[in-house]
């Protein structure tokens, strides 16, 4: 097995030196976050010496701590710089003060980040001047040393520039240049324009040339008289004594200098790939100034390592690297420009979503699902032609794009109908598919992947493995959805919200014995929003945290108030949604709210679905105890709809069961409605817990809900749900005698 390079490595015990003045040794700031950090990295290089001085460590643990810090040091050769700190960014926008604030113009930077997949923008790589940019669990020791080695090298040289040879400005304006530089081709002719510059020279003779890994050398960019054999082999060239020349320096990977023919300037990369360039001076060896070409060459380097970073970072941000395919946001620039240049026969556009991918990668591991999504990859390209664009657009979602109007998709269908070979087995893959044209999109390509996705919600809904195309009416429907989610986090916060009471009565003697809170939206132009409409929303927007907690607090007040005023007895029934149980905080909002409002737990109420508390059984159990523990009475709301485990509902202990008013309509009629709400009185008879039926609008249903065994019932036939006002009214009017039916 062979090992990587830096695991070949064998250090030797570093000898201890004396003492020596700080100013003798060079200067690496740590500026990070962690402290683990700062004592590793130190800990990695002690008693280490680069370019035969040692190392003076400062530290700044924050991105003020840094300002400071620079503040007082000035001649520091390296930072290593978190780019993730008090904030996502806090690293980058240090690194501009750095440049412009303390003009820190020489200090090399080495931004190091412990986020794997999180980048820095490309033009603060290119603008600042960035050494290098690493993840912190690959910088190991060796590459530690290697890359403080080749910053602090730089950084000496650009000194040395700085400090004596006022020629060398150019060099700098010219690195400045370079890192502009998008692409090596683009590099390497403003390598050539900077030589020229710099040896005042004009652009003829000048010749650029690579070797990767062994491979025969190739011109990377010439000018002049060598303008033809730009991007040829190196054998393109008709003087034997250049390409020597040029194969001498990329095999000794150093300056070569021949009297009377001119030099061959060598730029230093990563290992397997070097640069190197020819100059026709006409110079003998003795006039040229070497270390000027050096601290050139120097800087190219440095250059040229920003150059590859951009590439690779740009290639992140457009390519996804697992199925070598374009990725979301190529994508939708793709899509951006086409729907800018074609009003109308716009293409087509599909997401296909591999299904149960997530249960997949839980069985078999991540290993497994990414040769899984390398396969479903190559399938889709090669069934669905050369001229279709598929890109990657989710962790386990692919767009199609065809750019013809009247493209033939039908492509996608039974695409995976053979099993794909993964891991050397043969596997069934299903796939949904979302369809949409792009003649139907009103917007940008974004929407159009959207309205893709939506298409893709339609087919999942129906059936998976299934394909669904898009139309309008899903999109209203969505944004109509979004908009009255919009609305309602205004209304909430403007308290257009409001609660309303209905009665519960019993059904024996006629008394209020309590009432169920209802919470109620009216809009500022008097219209009133359906609950079933609204609340929904409020559950998968995660909103009705915030709204049940306002719910039970004004409940709680209301029931207060009731005791107050003589009705102690009467109790207050919530609902309180699933999404509120499951807040891990619900238990001390609920705590809060009776002991701020002074009602006493017993006067409480809380109502929960049956799917919803037969869903999540044992967790309810545990949960619905510590409830009763507090002292309120819990009801089970919609009893009937759901499917119910008469063992957990015994151990639940709750106080009532409320029947859904479905079964109530059919009582009286030809409907099976009236048996179930026979058969479960019979079951709360048997396990003793109170029955309470809701939607009660007759005489005759109450009298036979009665007869049934039914405790108590509310509905339309004893009282409207009514705001605070009324309902007080109501409640003082019939607190002595028997609720008598409303009109309804």
């Amino acid at each position: 097995m062979s090992l990587p390079d830096e695991e070949l490595l064998e250090f030797a015990a570093e000898p201890q030196l004396a003492p020596v003045a700080v100013t003798a040794r060079w200067k690496v700031a740590i500026v990070d976050d962690d402290e683990d950090v700062h004592r590793s990295t130190e800990l990695s290089l002690a008693n280490t010496e680069i370019l035969g001085r040692p190392i003076a460590f400062l530290h700044a643990r924050s991105a003020a701590d840094a300002r400071a810090l620079f503040a007082e040091e000035r001649d520091i050769a390296v930072i290593l710089l978190d780019v993730v700190m008090e904030t996502q960014d806090a690293g980058l926008r240090l690194v501009d003060e750095i440049r412009h604030r303390f003009h820190m113009r020489d200090v090399r930077i080495i931004l190091r980040t412990g986020q794997p997949g999180y980048a820095p923008e490309l033009d603060a790589i290119r603008d600042y001047d960035i050494n290098d940019y690493r993840n912190k669990s690959e910088l190991s020791r060796t590459r530690l040393y290697a890359a403080l080695t080749a910053a602090i090298r730089a950084y000496q040289q650009i000194r040395i520039v700085n400090a004596g040879r006022a020629g060398l400005a150019h060099i700098v304006r010219g690195s400045a240049e370079l890192l502009r530089c998008e692409g090596l081709a683009d590099f390497a002719g403003g390598v050539i324009t900077q030589i020229a510059g710099l040896l005042a020279l004009p652009p003829e003779g000048l010749v650029c040339a690579r070797r990767d890994a062994g491979a025969p050398c190739e011109v990377i960019a010439a000018a002049g008289r060598f303008g033809h054999a730009s991007r040829q082999p190196l054998d393109a060239l008709q003087d034997p004594a250049i390409r020597t020349i040029l194969e001498r320096a990329l095999m000794q990977r150093a300056n070569v200098v021949e009297p009377g023919l001119g030099i061959a300037l060598y730029f230093g990369s990563r290992p397997g790939r070097d640069l190197a360039a020819y100059v026709e001076t006409g110079y003998l060896a003795d006039e040229l100034d070497p270390s000027l070409l050096e601290v050139f060459c120097a800087n190219v380097s440095v250059c040229l390592d920003n150059v590859d970073l951009v590439q690779r970072l740009n290639e992140y941000s457009y390519f996804d690297p697992l199925v070598r395919l374009p990725n979301r946001r190529q994508l939708l620039e793709l899509l951006d420009a086409h729907l800018r240049e074609h009003d109308g026969r716009r293409g087509v556009l599909a997401v296909v979503d591999v299904d149960h991918f997530g249960e997949i990668n839980g069985a078999f591991g991540y290993h497994y699902g990414d040769a899984l999504l390398k396969g479903v990859a190559a399938r889709i390209v090669a069934g669905c032609g050369a001229h279709v664009g598929v890109a990657r657009v989710g962790s386990d979602s692919f767009a199609v794009f065809w750019a013809a109007h009247d493209a033939d998709v039908s492509c996608l269908d039974g695409l995976f109908a053979d099993p794909l070979e993964v891991e050397g087995e043969s596997v069934i893959v299903s796939v949904t598919v979302g369809i949409v044209r792009l003649d139907d999109v009103a917007g940008d390509g974004s929407e159009a992947l959207e309205d893709g996705y939506l298409a893709l919600k339609r087919a999942k809904q129906a059936e998976r493995g299934s394909v669904a195309r898009y139309n309008r009416g899903v999109s209203e429907e969505i944004r109509g959805r979004v908009n009255l989610l919009h609305n309602l986090r205004g209304a909430f916060g403007a308290n257009e919200l409001f609660l309303v009471f209905q009665p519960q009565i019993e059904l024996a003697t006629g008394r209020c014995v309590g009432a169920e809170a209802l919470l109620r939206w009216r809009t500022g132009d008097g219209a009133m929003i359906p609950p079933d409409h609204f609340i929904p929303l409020a559950e998968r927007s995660g909103l009705i945290v915030a709204m049940g907690e306002w719910v039970l607090r004004r409940a709680c007040e209301e029931a207060a108030r009731m005791a107050q005023a003589g009705h102690g007895a009467v109790r207050m029934a919530i609902n309180v949604s699933v999404i509120q149980f499951r807040d891990p905080h619900f238990l001390g909002r609920l705590r809060a709210a009776i002991e701020d409002s002074g009602v006493a737990p017993g006067q409480i109420e809380l109502e929960i679905t049956e799917s919803v508390a037969m869903g999540e059984g044992d967790r309810m159990i545990e949960l619905f105890g510590r409830v009763k523990a507090m002292g309120l009475d819990i009801a089970i709301d919609d009893f009937g709809t759901g499917f119910s485990s008469l063992s957990h509902l015994q151990r639940m202990n709750v106080d009532r069961l409320k029947i859904d008013r479905a079964f109530i309509n059919d009582i009286g009629g030809a409907g099976k409605g009236g048996d179930i709400a026979g058969l479960v009185c019979g079951l709360g008879d048997r396990l003793g817990i109170e029955l309470i039926a809701e939607g009660i609008e007759q005489a005759e249903q109450a009298g036979r809900l009665q007869a049934m065994g039914c405790q108590l019932g509310q509905g339309y036939h004893f009282a409207r749900p009514m705001p605070a006002d009324d309902w007080r009214v109501w409640l003082a009017e019939h607190s002595s005698g028997s609720a008598a039916p409303r009109e309804c």
